[in-house]
């Protein structure tokens, strides 16, 4: 990927942590991180808005590969002193995986996990064209262990993260064997690791005749499939961008283009200006329109949201988002690794900031969200 990013996580959890995180989300949803338009590459504004921090990196790295020690352990380290919040390193096959992710596709066995209350892990989901399903694995087995390790009491992260595999494995193809139970019976299965599409938007009717559009990131991909869903309503929208940790900056345009005619989008600061997203012409602008936002709403998914909230085009229902609001720019390393370097930030049409603010919504509702929004959602539909 070339040009800045829009990271989607909390950088500052400390890089296993981080990218145990990042991947969990890349299972379920898709996707963690997301780009602006290709085009701006904002070398320039490295060096203006960050004019040592990239360069320090780099350098340490440079030397690390002199000295024959680890480029990217030497760029953890000038990261770590940056102060830059948003910050991380990641090795080649880390970021290569942020690619296939933002692609649709994840490498995994297509199984997905709860922790039960007393600490022990069940499959709450198995993909129908999956490795895990191939081999009969249903929704409600028990997980006992990955590659011999028990997994009882983890975090559901940490158990995703050993199914996905480490930097050595974590390709189509590669093994990972799993001990299961079911009621009284207890049996391992090997598993081979393949490539599997996400599906990233859903769609179904609600009641008043409406249809709630969940978007879960925003992969290659998700902009049509969001002007599709809207197409196939037959009434109001319940755009819902729960949980939804960002994604590719240009998709989430697209969507804003599904129900916006033009305009601004959101504005960004790089080499020292500002510059501008623009939804394109030709949206649906009358039909009732319902955004759904939590905590988990981050990034990109906040970007549309406060395009559509200033814009006057939508109700956001739910609660405050996260407020990831930054602009970080890839540096390739030496050895093939990666650096993130924030570089800048994004506004919404408002010239509201996003970064560590958030976006509060114009209904705030803890309990109950999808009711109240059905109820918003009839109401705007008798407006004259």
């Amino acid at each position: 990927m070339s040009g800045p990013d829009l990271f989607s996580q909390p950088r500052r959890l400390g890089r296993g942590a981080a990218l145990t995180l990042v991947f969990a989300s890349v299972l379920v949803a898709g996707a963690a991180t997301g780009s602006l338009p290709q085009g701006d590459e904002g070398t320039g504004a490295a060096r203006s808005v960050v004019p040592d921090g990239r360069r320090q990196v780099a350098q340490a790295a440079a030397e690390a590969m002199a000295q024959g020690t680890s480029p990217l352990e030497a760029a953890e380290r000038a990261v770590s002193r940056s102060g830059d919040r948003w910050a991380a390193v990641y090795s080649e096959g880390e970021y290569e995986e942020f690619a296939q992710a933002l692609d649709g596709e994840y490498t995994g066995v297509g199984l997905w996990a709860r922790r039960e209350s007393d600490g022990r892990i069940a499959v709450s989901k198995v993909r129908g064209d999956s490795p895990a399903a191939a081999a009969g694995i249903r929704a409600g087995d028990r997980l006992r262990s990955v590659d011999g390790r028990a997994v009882d009491g983890l975090p559901v992260t940490d158990v995703l993260s050993l199914l996905r595999g480490d930097a050595t494995d974590a390709r189509a193809g590669t093994a990972v064997r799993v001990g299961l139970e079911r009621g009284t019976r207890a049996w391992a299965e090997t598993l081979r690791r393949a490539t599997l599409s996400t599906q990233p938007v859903t769609a179904e009717k609600i009641r008043g005749g409406g249809t709630l559009v969940r978007v879960a990131a925003f992969t290659k991909g998700v902009g049509e499939a969001v002007r599709a869903a809207a197409r196939e309503a037959s009434g109001g929208v319940v755009l819902d961008l729960r949980g939804n940790s960002g994604g590719l900056v240009t998709e989430a345009v697209a969507v804003a283009s599904v129900f916006l005619d033009g305009g601004l989008v959101a504005t960004y600061d790089m080499d020292g200006a500002q510059r501008a997203l623009h939804a394109d012409a030709g949206g649906d602008t009358t039909r009732p329109l319902v955004v759904l936002v939590d905590g988990g709403t981050m990034s990109a998914a906040e970007l549309l949201t406060g395009a559509l909230q200033d814009r006057g085009r939508a109700v956001v229902v739910g609660t405050r988002t996260f407020g990831k609001g930054s602009v970080q720019m890839p540096t390739r390393l030496p050895d093939g690794s990666v650096a993130e370097l924030t570089v800048g930030h994004y506004r919404t049409p408002s010239g509201h900031a996003v970064d560590g603010v958030g976006i509060v919504p114009d209904l705030e509702v803890a309990d109950g969200v999808l009711g109240r929004a059905e109820r918003v959602l009839s109401g705007l539909g008798r407006m004259p």
